[in-house]
């Protein structure tokens, strides 16, 4: 998967906060003598490298925005697909049927749920679906799909 993907070079030390779990890239971590961030359209897919050259894991950018890059996945070879999604909904699904005795909660809250850019309410049998970054815009119907399994 990895080797189809464009990468993100991070600049020295940068990698400090997503080695403690944080998920997002701020656009002054990204070595932009390695990555130029014009060359990437809002939503593309990439793979987020150290300054030492180790992959990081996979994220989603927008060259135009303060959070350069959402992380979503630590392993290079998993993609955000239709495939990562319903994985990603059904351990949501399981942890909420564990709290809650009726389906009214929220079943997705974005990066706690390790789907940044996406909030899902469930309302019995409606779900109100909530897409606040162009990486997961792009991948909306992926979302939609998983969502109706």
């Amino acid at each position: 998967m990895s080797s189809e993907l464009s990468s993100i070079h991070l600049k020295k030390g940068q990698e400090r906060r997503l080695n403690q779990g944080h998920l997002w890239v701020y656009s002054n971590e990204i070595d932009t003598q390695k990555t130029s961030l014009k060359s990437f359209t809002a939503g593309e897919q990439v793979v987020v490298v150290s300054h030492q050259g180790k992959a990081l894991g996979i994220a989603y950018i927008n060259p135009h925005s303060l959070i350069a890059a959402r992380l979503v996945s630590r392993k290079t070879c998993v993609a955000l697909d239709r495939s990562l999604f319903v994985h990603r909904i059904k351990i949501a699904l399981s942890l909420r049927e564990k709290l809650f005795a009726k389906p009214f909660y929220r079943l997705i809250f974005g990066e706690s749920d390790l789907l940044p850019g996406i909030v899902v309410d469930r309302f019995n049998d409606i779900l109100v679906v909530q897409i606040t970054t162009a990486g997961m815009e792009q991948q909306r119907q992926a979302l939609i799909e998983a969502l109706r399994l």
